[in-house]
C-alpha cells in the first residue's frame, strides 16, 4: 500500500471544519482545501506523534509535528477496519504507532494549562479537557491575575471563538510572576502582527484599486503593512493565497493581485484580493537588510540583495521569496486586440477577464477567481438582442453562475478556441454550434445588416413547413392570421390592407382619409362589436385538406403528458406545456422522436402533392360553394355590378367607413352605401330593413325621372337620400 486517498475529509482551521481531499504518501500528508484550492503538506519526518482523537459523530486523526504545530483531520468510516487499516499504514511508512487521545469529559474549567510548541492545553486529571492552536490567537492582554486571548475572525464559520480568559492565582514561593510567564508563552507562539525589526522594503505611494486609495507598503518578515492616510492594514504573509501579475489591457500599465485568505476588513467589507497598479516607466531599487549567508541559507539564493527595476517587478521577486508562492501570469491566451485579456463588465463595473492556465481571473470591481475545478459549465450567450456583443456565462459546480457582459464580437473565436483547448463543457454547444455562433457573431460591422438569429429562426420554420408551397397555409390560430387576406387584424390596423373601393379612391382622398381614420376607427370597432353584421367570421377549414406534420417534441409531450401530471402534480394545465418544454430542452437522446416526425413529414408531403394535384383548396371550395353556405357562414359575397369590375378583387377588407367613399363613381357609393347599411341591419328586424330600402329605391326613381339636370346633380341626390336613409336608422 503506497499511499490512501480520501475525498470528503475536514480540516480544523481557525476553529472550523473546511472540507478539502487528503492524501497519504510515504513522503508526505497533502491537504487540498476544496473552497480555495490551497494546498498543504506535512512532511513524513516533520511528524512527531499520531492519534485517535474522537469527534462529534465521527473520529478522526491528531497530528503533533516537531515544529510545535498541531493538524486535525476527520470525516474517516466509522468502523474499526477503517482505523486498522490508517493504523497499519502510519505504522508500515512512518513508524508511528496510533493511539487514542483520551478526552476529559467531565466539564470542569479548571485545571492545569500546559504549553507543547504552538499547542496550549488544559488538563484535568492527566487527561486534556481542549486544546488551543496559538497560531489562531491574534492579540494578548494582561491584568491582574488575568490574561485575555483574542482569536483571528473566521468567515467561514457560522460561530467564532473571539474571546478567552484565563485566571492565574499567585503564590507566594513562585520567583516568576505566573501572569507575565503565562503571556510570554503566548506571545512567542501567536500571530500577533507587531512590527518587531528592521522592514525589509518600503514602497512609497503604491496605487491600489482595492481597498481603493494610495498606500505605503512595508514588507516585514511575517507581515507586510499597507499604510494610508485613512486606514492602516496589517496582513500575515500566511494569508496570502496567490499572487497573480497581469498586464493591462493599454499595454502601459501593470496589475499586481493577492488572493488572501482569510480577507482584510474594512468595517462590514471584507476585501478577498489587493489589486494594485503600477506604470510600467516608474522604476526603484532596494537594498535588503540581509547578510549574504542569510540569503544563501535562508533564501536558498533565491534573491539578490540589491534589486533594481520596475516597481512591481521589485515587489514581485521580494513577495514571492518571502511568501513562498509562485507568480502566476497570463497563459498563452491572447485576444483580437492583441492583448492576454478580453473587455467585458460584470454587474455594473467594467473590467477585464483574464484566461490563465488553470482558471480565468476577472478585474477589478469586485476581482473575481475561478478555477477550472470549480467550473460545471460554461455558455455563450446573446448579449440583450445585439449581433456586435455577446455575453460569457460560467457556471460553477456549487449552482453560482457568473455573468460577463458585452464581450465584442472579434473576440469570440479567440474565447471558443481556448475553451474547447481546456476542454471545459460548453452549456450551448451543439454538431455544428461554431459555425452557427459564427452566423449570429458575422464579421460585417454593417449595423443595418440582417439579424443573423432570426434568419436562422426563419430558415428552421421554412425547411419545417417545405413541401407546402403552391397550396395556401392555415395558421394553427385562426382568430389571428395577419398575413391572410381576409383577416380582421390586417384590415383593421394595417394602413396598407387591401379594400374594395375603386383604384380612383386613392388619389384625391387620400389626405383626408389618413386624417379622418384614427378619429371613425374607434367608432366603427364599436358599431361592429355591438352589431357583429360587419364582423368576419374565421375562415372554414378545409376537410379535406392533409393534417399538417407533427414537430419531434410534439409526438414526445403527447406520449409522455401523462408521466408530467403524476410527477408534478401541483402544475396547473398551462403550465404542463412550460414544464414539457424545459424537459425536452434537457433530453439528450431525442433520435427516438426526430425518426417519428420525420416519417411524419413524409406523410404529409405525400398527401399535400396528391391534394394539390386533385385542386387544392379551389376543388373543396367549388365542391360546397352555394348561397345558402355562404349565409350560413357569414361571408359577404361580391358583388355582380357591371360598374365593379376594375374594383380590387380581394374582397376580404370587410367594412369601410364613409370616408372611404369616393364622389366620382356613383355605382360605387351605391354599393359602398348598401355595404355599410348591411352591417346596420343586423340589430334590427329584417323584414323592416327590407321595407325601408323598397321606399328609398321607389324614391330615386322618383327624383331621377323628374330630373333633367347633370350627371353631378343626380349623384347629390342620391347622397342626400343616402344620409337620409342612414338618419332613419339611427332614429
Amino acid at each position: 500500500m503506497d499511499f490512501l486517498e480520501y475525498g470528503d475529509i475536514q480540516a480544523e482551521i481557525k476553529g472550523s471544519m473546511i472540507k478539502g481531499k487528503l492524501k497519504l504518501t510515504d513522503q508526505n500528508l497533502i491537504f487540498k482545501n476544496s473552497k480555495t484550492g490551497k494546498v498543504e503538506q506535512i512532511n513524513a519526518s516533520d511528524i512527531e506523534c499520531v492519534n485517535f482523537q474522537r469527534f462529534v459523530g465521527t473520529w478522526g486523526i491528531r497530528i503533533f509535528t516537531s515544529n510545535g504545530t498541531l493538524h486535525r483531520f476527520t470525516g474517516f468510516k466509522d468502523s474499526e477496519t477503517e482505523k486498522d487499516k490508517v493504523a497499519k499504514f502510519f505504522k508500515t511508512q512512518y513508524e508511528k504507532d496510533m493511539l487514542e487521545k483520551e478526552l476529559c469529559l467531565k466539564g470542569w474549567n479548571w485545571g492545569t494549562a500546559k504549553f507543547n510548541g504552538s499547542v496550549l492545553s488544559l488538563d484535568v486529571d492527566h487527561k486534556t479537557t481542549f486544546e488551543i492552536p496559538l497560531n489562531n490567537v491574534s492579540q494578548c492582554n494582561t491584568g491582574k491575575n488575568e490574561v485575555t486571548l483574542e482569536f483571528h475572525h473566521n468567515d467561514d464559520a457560522s460561530v467564532n471563538l473571539m474571546e478567552m480568559r484565563f485566571h492565574i492565582p499567585t503564590t507566594e514561593t513562585s520567583e516568576d510572576d505566573p501572569v507575565e510567564s503565562f503571556y510570554s508563552n503566548v506571545i512567542d507562539k501567536a500571530s500577533v502582527l507587531s512590527a518587531s525589526g528592521e522592514e525589509i522594503a518600503i514602497f512609497k505611494e503604491v496605487y491600489c484599486l482595492t481597498p481603493r486609495g494610495r498606500y505605503d507598503i512595508k514588507i516585514f518578515q511575517t507581515f507586510f503593512q499597507l499604510h494610508g492616510k485613512t486606514f492602516d492594514y496589517k496582513i500575515p504573509m500566511s494569508t496570502v493565497l496567490r499572487l497573480f501579475l497581469l498586464p493591462h489591457k493599454d499595454g502601459r500599465q501593470m496589475f499586481f493581485v493577492l488572493s488572501l485568505d482569510p480577507p482584510i476588513k474594512q468595517g462590514q467589507t471584507r476585501y478577498h484580493f489587493l489589486v494594485l497598479l503600477f506604470e510600467y516607466e516608474k522604476e526603484t531599487e532596494v537594498t535588503l537588510p540581509f547578510s549574504d549567508e542569510e540569503l544563501k541559507t535562508k533564501y536558498e539564493d533565491k534573491i539578490q540583495k540589491e534589486l533594481s527595476g520596475p516597481v512591481y517587478e521589485v515587489m514581485g521577486k521580494i513577495m514571492k521569496v518571502l511568501i513562498n508562492r509562485k507568480i502566476t501570469g497570463p497563459g498563452n491566451f491572447i485576444g483580437h486586440s492583441g492583448a492576454p485579456a478580453v473587455s467585458c463588465s460584470f454587474k455594473a463595473a467594467a473590467g477585464y477577464i483574464y484566461p490563465l492556465e488553470r482558471g480565468f481571473i476577472y478585474v477589478h470591481k469586485p476581482p473575481i477567481h475561478i478555477r477550472f475545478e470549480e467550473i460545471a459549465a460554461v455558455n455563450f450567450a446573446r448579449s440583450g438582442g445585439s449581433t456586435r456583443s455577446f455575453d460569457f456565462e460560467i457556471e460553477l459546480k456549487s449552482g453560482t453562475v457568473h455573468t460577463f457582459n458585452s464581450i465584442e464580437k472579434e473576440e469570440y473565436s479567440k474565447l471558443f478556441d481556448y475553451i474547447q483547448q481546456k476542454k471545459l463543457h460548453v452549456r450551448n454547444t451543439g454538431k455544428n454550434d461554431k459555425a452557427a455562433y459564427k452566423d449570429d457573431f458575422g464579421d460585417s460591422d454593417n449595423e443595418n445588416e440582417p439579424d443573423a438569429y432570426l434568419e436562422r429562426v426563419k430558415a428552421e420554420a421554412r425547411d419545417k413547413d417545405s413541401g407546402d408551397s403552391g397550396s395556401e397555409e392555415e395558421s394553427t390560430d385562426e382568430d389571428f392570421q395577419p398575413g391572410r387576406e381576409d383577416s380582421d387584424v390586417a384590415e383593421e390596423y394595417d394602413s396598407n390592407a387591401p379594400d374594395s373601393t375603386t383604384d380612383e379612391e386613392g388619389g384625391e382622398g387620400g389626405g383626408e382619409k389618413s386624417e379622418k381614420k384614427p378619429k371613425k376607427e374607434k367608432k366603427e370597432r364599436k358599431e361592429r362589436k355591438e352589431g357583429g353584421g360587419g364582423s368576419k367570421k374565421k375562415k372554414e377549414r378545409d376537410s379535406n385538406k392533409p393534417k399538417r406534420a407533427t414537430t419531434a417534441f410534439m409526438i414526445w409531450m403527447n406520449e409522455t403528458r401523462e408521466e408530467i401530471r403524476k410527477d408534478h402534480p401541483n402544475l396547473k394545465i398551462t403550465e404542463i406545456a412550460k414544464k414539457a418544454g424545459e424537459l425536452w430542452k434537457e433530453l439528450k437522446d431525442k433520435s427516438e422522436w426526430e425518426e417519428k416526425a420525420a416519417k411524419d413529414k413524409e406523410r404529409y408531403v405525400a398527401e399535400m402533392k396528391e391534394y394539390n394535384e386533385k385542386g387544392g383548396a379551389a376543388a373543396t371550395a367549388a365542391a360546397g360553394s352555394g348561397d345558402e353556405d355562404d349565409k350560413k357562414s357569414g361571408k359577404k359575397r361580391k358583388s355582380e355590378s357591371p360598374t365593379k369590375k376594375h374594383t380590387n378583387s380581394m374582397t376580404g377588407s370587410g367594412y369601410k367607413s364613409k370616408e372611404y367613399i369616393s364622389e366620382d363613381d356613383s355605382s360605387s357609393d351605391e354599393n359602398d352605401e348598401k355595404k355599410s347599411k348591411k352591417s346596420k341591419s343586423d340589430k334590427s328586424d329584417d323584414k323592416k330593413s327590407k321595407g325601408k330600402k323598397k321606399e328609398k329605391e321607389k324614391e330615386k326613381e322618383k327624383k331621377k325621372s323628374e330630373s333633367e339636370g347633370s350627371d353631378a346633380d343626380e349623384e347629390e341626390e342620391e347622397s342626400g337620400g343616402g344620409s337620409g336613409s342612414d338618419a332613419s336608422d339611427d332614429e
